[in-house]
């Protein structure tokens, strides 16, 4: 299991193949490795010339070490590896992985789902953007507090 928030920029094939590595157990990784996009919201005369990430060291590590372990609650997994980047990104550069190691891909691909859906909210990471017509910190979204609360709570289990 693993989580880390760097600035530098990650390989998921290395973290895949390190997982499948270090557990010959596993019959299923699933990942989601999430980019930055040009633009927002589909407005393409607003183009992204940077995103800046911001977090609140040691807080965010907490929260997501929580979401991992609730994760392992719901699911039997084999492996979690979380990864995060801070600091300034420019357009197509990853920005997050979330990578889950397990015996059979069901639980792999809830779980995967699981953590990115819950990370997108609960997480302590603030985006600035710096566009072609300004900069301006990024509100949170409606959808992803909908994708979270299908969910359930954090503090509830469901195997």
């Amino acid at each position: 299991m693993g989580i880390r928030i760097q600035k530098k920029t990650f390989s998921t094939e290395s973290v895949i193949l390190e997982m499948k590595d270090l557990n010959s157990s596993v019959g299923a990784i699933v990942t989601f490795t999430g980019f930055v996009r040009d633009f927002y919201d589909d407005k393409e005369e607003k183009k992204l010339e940077q995103l800046e990430l911001e977090h609140y060291a040691g807080m965010t590590e907490k929260m997501l070490l929580k979401i991992e372990l609730e994760a392992n609650t719901r699911w039997i997994l084999e492996d979690i590896q979380i990864i995060h980047r801070v600091g300034a990104l420019l357009p197509g550069d990853p920005i997050v992985l979330v990578a889950v190691a397990c015996k059979h891909r069901g639980d792999a691909f809830d779980a995967c789902h699981f953590i990115i859906d819950y990370l997108k909210v609960e997480a302590p990471f603030w985006k600035k953007e710096k566009t072609n017509i300004g900069e301006y910190w990024v509100n949170d979204r409606k959808e992803d507090f909908l994708m979270k609360d299908r969910w359930g709570s954090v503090d509830s289990k469901k195997n």
